[in-house]
């Protein structure tokens, strides 16, 4: 297996860079963790800086239940300042930002543009089953 160093410990390749709990079963409880996480984190924070952060999170932990066969991981942290949320889902198949039809606006199908605007910096990390995509947003 290969391993990876990081963090003064060795981990699988594939294993995300911070520990992932077992994921909340709906987008609200989803939100409700990282507005929990927020709040301990005893930064005084703007509310548009929140409502970033609980929009990428809704559209990731969706994203995840709709087209990624399902939430298999969900991490949030306030660390150095940044937010960052790990959410992983089931399907290695990178997420995808489709254009725009011809015809005029469409419902739907802005998720994954939404959180690469909001975020300061997001990866995808593809693994054998399935994928941690981590964002991570300025607080400051």
């Amino acid at each position: 297996m290969t391993k990876v160093q990081g963090g003064g410990e060795s981990r699988p390749a594939d294993a995300p860079l911070f520990p992932v709990a077992p994921p909340p079963f709906t987008i609200a409880q989803a939100r409700d963790m990282v507005a929990e996480t927020l709040r301990k984190s005893g930064l005084v924070l703007r509310d548009d800086v929140v409502a970033d952060a609980l929009m990428v999170t809704s559209e990731l932990v969706t994203n995840a239940m709709r087209h990624g066969g399902g939430l298999a991981g969900f991490h949030a942290e306030v660390r150095d300042g940044d937010f960052r949320v790990l959410v992983a889902d089931r399907k290695p198949d990178p997420p995808l930002a489709r254009p725009h039809p011809a015809s005029g606006p469409r419902i739907g199908g802005y998720g994954w543009l939404l959180v690469r605007s909001l975020a300061h910096h997001v990866t995808v990390t593809p693994h054998r089953s399935g994928k941690h995509i981590t964002a991570t947003l300025r607080l400051a």
